[in-house]
């Protein structure tokens, strides 16, 4: 069963006009960030946007999933201006677990949008990729 957070009432949010952005998928080697990373870039190239990108695979042959050796992302820097290289510092993270949040959190700029699969921060999850800043795992199961 998914879950769909609602936006806040009353809250605006400040929009800020960029020339150019920089997007890091990651997850799991398997979980489609090379696909989506790839599907993103033909959706800006045919917004008429100028991009560099830059796919990651782990050094692992296959690592267990959910584990930091096994982080898989597709960056791209996109924009209405001339773009050289597919960046450094990340305007946008999306992550798909703790592990790929742990491995690439670091590179999201102060203030840069972080959008994360929260249903991925199960015990399991969060067992295998600890971090003293984690919620306990406990509080983070879910009854079914």
């Amino acid at each position: 069963m998914s879950q769909i957070a609602t936006p806040a009432t009353g809250v605006e949010k400040s929009r800020k006009a960029l020339n150019r952005a920089v997007i890091r998928f990651a997850g799991d080697s398997g979980d489609g960030m090379q696909l989506t990373g790839e599907q993103f870039t033909t959706e800006s190239a045919w917004a008429g946007n100028d991009l560099a990108t830059l796919p990651n695979f782990p050094a692992e042959i296959r690592a267990p999933a959910g584990t930091l050796f096994g982080v898989s992302s597709f960056q791209l820097q996109f924009g209405s201006q001339r773009v050289y290289t597919p960046g450094d510092r990340l305007d946008c993270l999306v992550a798909m677990n703790p592990a790929a949040l742990k491995v690439h959190l670091r590179d999201l700029k102060t203030g840069g949008l972080l959008i994360v699969n929260t249903q991925a921060f199960d015990k399991r999850n969060l067992d295998r990729s600890p971090s003293p800043r984690w919620p306990s795992a406990t509080a983070c199961t879910r009854s079914t």
